[in-house]
């Protein structure tokens, strides 16, 4: 097993965002190093898991601490999965909110067996309008 070390609002980079994206097989703008630095800047809380200098899972959210947050990212590198990273990273996300707080995250069809198994409800009320790009 390997040794991980998690961090609160450690600062990365854009790169090594774009990096673990790629590594976890997330979709997200990997080349679009701008917008990327945006998400980082304007996430509200992340948590990262590394090992050694090597960023290996990343969960990064946008919440007002009192009554809802979204997850919007949750990437753990392919090599690291199943290893209790990724429920570790939600775990500290929600430790961080507080239990007043709704813990919201949209998820890629292939992840949709994943989230119950680390806690999360389904639920068939949601809306959204879908960005351009």
């Amino acid at each position: 097993m390997k040794h991980i070390n998690y961090k609160m609002n450690a600062k990365i980079t854009a790169e090594d965002f774009s990096d673990v994206f790629k590594r976890s097989g997330i979709v997200r703008p990997v080349e679009d190093l701008t917008r990327l630095q945006q998400m980082l800047d304007h996430a509200s809380i992340t948590f990262t898991a590394w090992e050694g200098d090597k960023l290996v899972g990343i969960a990064r959210s946008v919440t007002d601490f009192s009554y809802c947050c979204y997850l919007s990212d949750l990437a753990v590198d392919r090599e690291y999965q199943k290893q209790g990273i990724g429920k570790e990273l939600v775990r500290l996300t929600k430790e961080k909110i507080g239990d007043e707080v709704t813990l919201l995250l949209l998820s890629a069809p292939s992840a949709m067996e994943y989230y119950p198994k680390i806690g999360f409800e389904k639920i068939e009320n949601g809306f959204r309008i879908q960005r351009k790009r």
